[in-house]
């Protein structure tokens, strides 16, 4: 078969591809699967192409995402990229979810009424709002009267702020500058959405690569508000 004589040139070229066109990371091994090459060709492959995308100094890089890797534009241009999506995006994480993520991912495991001591109100609508959009989840009970249910970042998580795993985290206090709170919306009404993020313009200006096609992903509708 074909796959059985690829170069390594082409084995590269087919990884190139693979990360242009595909909007979620890809890991090793699904590459693997995909291009039916052995483990250490492919991440040498890999390897090489994130050197020469970095030595080029262009507008586009490959950069290490929630376990595997993405293509996206470059940090540098981190201002024009948020420039253009403010203007476009018309949902953003309110600042009510924004901070309900906050103290979710810095605390985790957390529960419900430990959000609410620490933020003072009610976070029913928050934190379902956020249990919809993917970017938390259960994470099993505590074991106190009631039960009550841990909330835990999901993978979503890692992908929208262009993480590679937590420990990544920035400090508590720089968390929602970085993610963005001068281009965050204030809203005075609970709206329901299904639009999920997937513009990295948020910690470490993981950017959203151009494509062919002129697809732009949104960002994620909020309309959540305390």
């Amino acid at each position: 078969m074909e796959e059985n004589f690829l170069t390594k040139k082409k084995v590269k070229s087919i990884i190139e591809s693979l990360f242009f066109i595909n909007e979620k990371p890809m890991k090793v091994d699904e590459l693997i699967q995909t291009i039916e090459a052995e483990r250490k060709e492919i991440e040498m492959a890999v390897q090489e192409l994130i050197a020469e995308y970095s030595q080029r100094d262009c507008g586009i890089c490959i950069v290490q995402v929630a376990g595997g890797y993405q293509m996206c534009s470059s940090p540098d241009n981190e201002t024009w990229i948020k420039k253009m999506y403010r203007e476009i995006n018309k949902h953003k994480l309110s600042i009510a979810a924004l901070e309900t993520l906050a103290i979710i991912a810095y605390k985790q495991p957390i529960t419900r009424s430990e959000i609410e001591i620490i933020r003072g109100v009610n976070v029913d609508g928050v934190t379902k709002h956020l249990l919809n959009l993917g970017l938390i989840k259960l994470g099993g009970r505590k074991e106190v009267i009631g039960r009550p249910f841990f909330y835990v970042t999901a993978k979503k998580f890692l992908e929208y702020f262009g993480l590679n795993v937590l420990k990544d985290l920035p400090k508590l206090e720089d968390f929602i500058e970085l993610a963005g709170t001068d281009a965050v919306a204030r809203t005075d009404v609970v709206a329901e959405t299904d639009a999920v993020a997937e513009t990295k313009t948020g910690i470490e200006s993981r950017a959203v690569k151009e494509r062919s096609d002129n697809n732009i992903s949104v960002s994620i509708g909020d309309g959540e508000s305390q």
